[in-house]
């Protein structure tokens, strides 16, 4: 007889992840848009003007990668790419008027998707889910970060049970 395994922290994780992602591109593939396009759009609503460097280092994807979406939105009339005055060697990515108008719809679609994974969740769920999640986030930059000061040293030290 086989002993079933416990569901792992990282497996419901990434499972919840994906879900999540794969109901908000649903709802975004209704507005026009493709996987990625939307954090691009939403990063360029908060700042607008970047080049594409900055875009893809914000976002943690590659040129060439960030260079296609960019192109894809163009072609879609959301963004208009531009040389910068002082190198122009330099772009920088602009939203339209079309892609301002559709940020609504990005966030209106954030907001749904939300509200479905939310469901039965009260305030007090909410909140300790928002600061655990908030305290992973931190652990997993704190383990980058230390892998990027110090490649060699790859081994466990710790088990991750504090209790």
């Amino acid at each position: 007889m086989v002993k079933e395994r416990k569901p792992l922290i990282l497996h419901r994780l990434q499972s919840t992840a994906r879900l999540t992602r794969t109901a908000l591109a649903t709802r975004l593939l209704a507005h026009g848009f493709y996987a990625g396009q939307d954090a691009v759009m939403l990063q360029l609503a908060h700042e607008d003007g970047l080049s594409p460097s900055v875009l893809a280092k914000r976002l943690g994807v590659r040129p060439p990668t960030i260079t296609k979406t960019i192109s894809r939105l163009q072609t879609q009339g959301f963004v208009k790419k531009e040389g910068s005055a002082t190198d122009q060697r330099q772009a920088h990515i602009f939203l339209t008027d079309t892609g301002n108008e559709a940020i609504k719809a990005i966030e209106k679609s954030i907001r749904k998707t939300e509200k479905d994974a939310m469901k039965g969740f009260d305030k007090k769920e909410r909140k300790a889910l928002i600061k655990m999640l908030q305290r992973l986030e931190i652990n997993l930059s704190a383990a980058e970060l230390l892998r990027q000061t110090s490649p060699d040293d790859d081994h466990d030290d710790e088990d991750g049970d504090d209790e």
